[in-house]
């Protein structure tokens, strides 16, 4: 994982992460089912990574599908799996020919094999992309994303390719599904929850939470401005002494 920027107050982010909540409640309101959420919920994904792009932001990272979304009823779960191959057949040639670079963090043994095929394709056709970063984390949870690191650095201790004391914070996040992106600067999450739901728990260490009441199929430019202000009056010490204070 790449180092983190300098704490510099008034900066925008380079990279900005996502919890997308609050796709029921939105359809709820609106006497409508869960999956209706969903889709409008992608409406708005779309209208993100469009932002992102306007505004600069080099990496945005959102949470598509977490290990725990199992516990769902099957026909969400399916709706779920159905959006993300229309997302990608609708949006892959338009993200190809923008240059946005598509990553898929999480775990993908299990998954259907048309599925795992979508996200080789997606990241395959994107590689050599370069003008910005879209990182969906699809069946990701950030403890399952740490153990299965652990069982990693594990096996290579055990095949003699690491030793123990070769074990540091550096070395450890290069086995995480995100080493090779930087760590988030700041972390939205809609829907006015105030809680990270076990996504990017390692990367998110230093990151600057911003909690909006906004639900994720409203959310939009306009809300994703306003969280950066937010963000920018920020001051950013990474542990390091205010020097306002004694």
């Amino acid at each position: 994982m790449a180092d983190p920027l300098p704490p510099v107050s008034g900066a925008p982010p380079r990279h900005i992460a996502i919890i997308m909540d609050g796709n029921g409640r939105w359809a709820r309101q609106r006497s409508r089912p869960r999956t209706f959420g969903h889709a409008e919920g992608v409406e708005a994904l779309r209208r993100t990574v469009e932002a992102v792009g306007e505004l600069g932001v080099e990496y945005l990272t959102v949470f598509g599908f977490s290990t725990e979304n199992w516990r769902r009823p099957v026909e969400e779960v399916n709706a779920l799996f159905d959006l993300l191959r229309r997302y990608v057949a609708r949006d892959l040639d338009r993200l190809v020919d923008e240059g946005v670079r598509v990553r898929i963090i999480g775990e993908r043994k299990g998954l259907q094999s048309d599925i795992a095929d979508i996200i080789t394709t997606a990241e395959s056709r994107t590689r050599h992309n370069t003008r910005s970063n879209l990182t969906i984390a699809f069946n990701y949870g950030g403890q399952d994303e740490i153990a299965r690191a652990a069982r990693r650095v594990a096996e290579d201790i055990a095949a003699g390719k690491l030793m123990p004391e070769d074990v540091t914070i550096e070395r450890f996040e290069s086995y995480l599904d995100t080493a090779e992106l930087p760590p988030p600067d700041m972390l939205i999450r809609t829907s006015g929850e105030n809680r990270l739901s076990n996504f990017m728990l390692w990367q998110s260490a230093y990151a600057e939470l911003v909690f909006t009441d906004v639900l994720w199929p409203d959310f939009d430019k306009d809300d994703l401005e306003a969280a950066i202000e937010v963000y920018k009056t920020r001051e950013r010490r990474f542990g390091g002494a205010d020097p306002q204070r004694t």
